[in-house]
């Protein structure tokens, strides 16, 4: 008898997951078939499946292989420049908008607080984006940008924009996933370009409130710790 893991239905929603270079795990498509209605039509079953595992933390969810792996030594800083092939799937748990000071960016989280935002010399009112729950601040963030990425294997590494790629922002949601293809990385960095990353998108929403939650005092933690060292 075939187990919900194995049946057809699971061979379908594994090809369509793994064309998006997310290849789950045999424990993931059981709980996805076992909890959705035997009527299901495959398309909603499909759409489920991805919105479930963009939701999901990736390192008990996707399935991968050496090729789909950052490499043990990611981080040798005496490696100049090499390629990864790929494609290799990540989430995101951190990012920084590197190009504005972050003092800068303390004051501009505690006028969105206010409810506030300049234009020029003026101070107006504004309200947060109530669509992706991202303050005025966090979506106009030009970077480039600092990201921490971990794959499926939960090996991290930080990533870096040479140029500034859709979808990468402050705006975007903690645990979102992205695709990285033929991507450069310079002495344990992977730089981030649009040719070789591609945002899915995704959010895991623990993740995504702690890190809103303290990213301001983070950033006043940083900002204390680089004039201490001054």
């Amino acid at each position: 008898m075939a187990t919900p893991a194995t049946c057809p239905q699971a061979k379908d929603l594994s090809a369509h997951l793994t064309s998006k270079h997310l290849p789950p795990t045999p424990t993931f498509l059981t709980t996805i078939l076992s909890t959705a209605r035997p009527s299901t039509p495959l398309p909603a079953l499909q759409r489920t499946a991805l919105f479930r595992l963009l939701a999901s933390d990736i390192t008990s969810t996707v399935a991968y292989t050496p090729a789909s792996m950052l490499p043990a030594n990611i981080h040798d800083a005496g490696i100049k420049e090499r390629r990864l092939a790929g494609p290799i799937p990540v989430q995101v748990l951190d990012i920084e908008d590197i190009g504005h000071s972050r003092w800068s960016q303390v004051e501009a989280l505690e006028a969105a607080e206010r409810g506030e935002m300049t234009k020029g010399r003026e101070v107006i009112r504004v309200v947060a984006d109530r669509e992706n729950d991202a303050a005025p601040e966090e979506s106009a963030s030009s970077g480039p940008h600092k990201l921490l990425l971990q794959d499926a294997a939960g090996a991290k590494v930080y990533g870096v924009e040479l140029m500034g790629v859709e979808g990468i922002g402050l705006g975007m949601n903690i645990g979102a996933k992205m695709v990285l293809r033929e991507v450069v990385v310079a002495r344990g960095v992977v730089l981030l370009e649009p040719r070789s990353v591609t945002v899915l998108g995704g959010k895991i929403e623990g993740l995504h409130k702690q890190w809103r939650d303290g990213r301001k005092e983070r950033l006043k933690a940083a900002v204390g710790m680089a004039e201490r060292r001054a």
